[in-house]
C-alpha cells in the first residue's frame, strides 16, 4: 500500500531526480502473419501490429497522466523476422518496411524485431535475411535490428561474427549523411535474451505469449541524489541505499507495467531494472559512479563501483517486483550519458576500459563511434571480445558500434534526442583479419555443459 510518504517522495523523484518509465514496449507474436508470399506476408504484419498496438501511445499517455509518472518512450517489438520469411529472405525488406509503416502509422518510437538468431550456425536463410539489415536500416526511420551471434549453450558462431563486421560498415556507410546512423539501429548480441524492451535489440521471443507488456524503468538520476545525502557512508552503505532506491524505483515500475497490460488486453510480461541514463544532465550512470567515489569514469576503481551498482540495483529491483526480467542492470552507452559523453571527449575513458566494464555490468559495449576506415574484421573482432564475454560469464552482451563514414578521432557525431552525441574513440591498429577469417565456431565453455 501506498502511504502519503510514497506519494510525495514519488513526485520528488519525478521533479527532481528524473525518475521516468523509460518505455512500454509490447511484444507481439506475428507467426500468425505468415502467408505463401512476402506481399501478403507484409499487409497481414501491418494489419496485426496496427490493430494490436493501436492504443499503446494513448494509453501511456494516461497512466502518464494519472500516476505523474513521466513515460518516455512507446514501442513493440516483434517475432524475428529472419522467422517470418524462411521462405523468401531476399524479400525480407517487404517485411522490414510494412513493420516501420506501422510504426509511424501508430506513433511509436522505435520497433524492434528485424532479427536474425544465428548463435550456433548460420542457416541459409538467415544468411540471405542478414544480407539484407543495411538496406532496410537505411531506409526505414523507426526499424531496428539485431542479430544473436552466440550462447554459453553453443559457444561463438564465427561465421555470424564476421558478418556483422561487415553489416556495421554497410549500414553506417548508407547512412553516412546522417554520421553512419543505421549503425545504431543495430545491435550484435551474446545470450540475448526473449523479453527485453529496450532499443535496438528488442524482439519478442518465441517462448513468449501472443501479447505481451513490457516495462523498462530507469533513476541513475534518483539513485545519484540519494548517495549524495550520504556523503561519507562506507561502501556497506552506499550499496544499501542503493538497494532501497531500487526499489522504490522499481515498484513504481510494477505499478505502471500492471496497469497497462490491463488496458491493453495483454499479458503483464516484466519490469527491467536497468539503469537507462539520457544525454540530459543529473541523468547519467558515469555521475554515480563517481557519486561514489570515482573522480573521473575511466579511471581506476571504476570497474569495481560499477560492480557494486549493478548488483545493488538487480538486489533492490528483484524484492519490489513480481516479474523481473529483460536486461536488469546498469548500461553504459557512451553517446546517452553526459557523463560518458564528458569521460571520452577528456580521454578518460577508452575501448579498453569500456569492455573491462562490461563484465559486470548490463549489455556490453553501446553507441560507440569509431573511425570509418576501421577495417570490417576489427569491427568483428571487438564482437567477438564482447560476446567471449557474454558466453564464459553466462550473461547477455551486446556490441552497438557505428563505424562514422568519414569520420577520425577527434571528430564527432551528433544523433539528436536519446541517442546522443559522442566522440570518435580510436581503435587498435593491430590486424585481426587472420582470427577472424579462420571461421568455424568458438566453442562452447565446459561450464555450459548442465543439464
Amino acid at each position: 500500500m501506498f502511504t502519503k510518504f510514497d506519494v510525495l517522495e514519488t513526485i520528488e523523484m519525478v521533479e527532481k531526480e528524473h525518475l521516468d518509465i523509460r518505455t512500454i514496449t509490447m511484444g507481439l507474436s506475428l507467426f500468425s502473419c505468415i502467408r505463401d508470399t512476402a506481399e501478403e506476408t507484409a499487409l497481414k504484419v501491418y494489419d496485426l501490429v496496427t490493430k494490436k498496438a493501436e492504443n499503446i501511445v494513448k494509453t501511456a499517455e494516461n497512466l502518464s497522466g494519472e500516476y505523474g509518472i513521466p513515460i518516455v518512450n512507446k514501442r513493440v517489438s516483434v517475432t524475428p523476422v529472419s522467422l517470418l520469411c524462411a521462405a523468401f529472405p531476399e524479400k525480407a525488406p517487404l517485411i522490414g518496411k510494412a513493420l516501420d509503416d506501422a510504426a509511424e502509422t501508430l506513433g511509436i518510437d522505435f520497433l524492434g524485431g528485424y532479427t536474425a538468431l544465428t548463435h550456433k550456425a548460420t542457416a541459409d536463410y538467415e544468411r540471405k535475411f542478414i544480407q539484407t539489415i543495411p538496406e532496410v536500416l537505411a531506409s526505414t526511420k523507426r526499424l531496428c535490428s539485431s542479430v544473436n551471434v552466440g550462447s554459453t549453450k553453443s559457444g561463438i558462431n564465427m561465421e555470424a561474427v564476421k558478418m556483422m563486421g561487415e553489416i556495421f560498415k554497410e549500414a553506417a556507410f548508407l547512412t553516412k549523411d546522417a554520421d553512419g546512423i543505421g549503425a545504431a539501429k543495430l545491435v550484435a548480441f551474446c545470450n540475448a535474451v526473449e523479453d527485453n524492451p529496450f532499443m535496438a535489440g528488442a524482439f519478442h521471443g518465441v517462448g513468449e505469449a501472443d501479447v505481451v507488456v513490457n516495462v523498462g524503468v530507469s533513476g541513475p538520476g534518483v539513485v545519484k541524489r540519494a548517495l549524495e545525502k550520504i556523503p561519507e557512508a562506507d561502501l556497506t552503505e552506499t550499496a544499501e541505499m542503493i538497494k532501497r532506491t531500487a526499489f522504490k524505483i522499481t515498484r513504481a515500475g510494477q505499478l505502471v507495467a500492471r496497469e497497462a497490460a490491463k488496458r491493453l488486453n495483454a499479458q503483464f510480461g516484466i519490469v527491467d531494472l536497468s539503469l537507462a541514463p539520457t544525454p540530459a544532465m543529473g541523468d547519467s550512470v558515469a555521475q554515480i559512479l563517481e557519486e561514489i567515489g570515482v573522480s573521473t569514469v575511466g579511471g581506476h576503481g571504476t570497474t569495481a563501483a560499477l560492480a557494486m551498482l549493478n548488483d545493488a540495483v538487480k538486489k533492490g529491483g528483484v524484492m519490489a517486483s513480481s516479474r523481473v526480467g529483460g536486461l536488469s542492470g546498469a548500461f553504459i552507452p557512451v553517446s546517452e550519458d553526459i557523463g560518458m559523453i564528458k569521460a571520452a571527449e577528456s580521454g578518460e575513458i577508452n575501448l579498453d576500459k569500456l569492455e573491462a566494464m562490461t563484465c559486470v555490468c548490463s549489455v556490453g559495449l553501446d553507441m560507440i563511434a569509431i573511425p570509418g576506415d576501421t577495417p570490417a574484421t576489427t569491427i568483428s573482432a571487438i564482437i567477438a571480445d564482447e560476446a567471449a564475454i557474454g558466453m564464459i560469464n553466462q550473461k547477455t552482451t551486446a556490441v552497438r558500434i557505428i563505424p562514422a563514414p568519414g569520420k577520425k578521432v577527434g571528430d564527432s557525431v551528433n544523433f539528436g534526442g536519446l541517442l546522443g552525441r559522442a566522440p570518435i574513440l580510436p581503435v587498435h591498429g593491430t590486424d585481426s583479419s587472420r582470427l577472424i577469417n579462420r571461421g568455424g565456431n568458438i566453442p562452447a565453455p565446459i561450464h555450459s555443459f548442465k543439464n
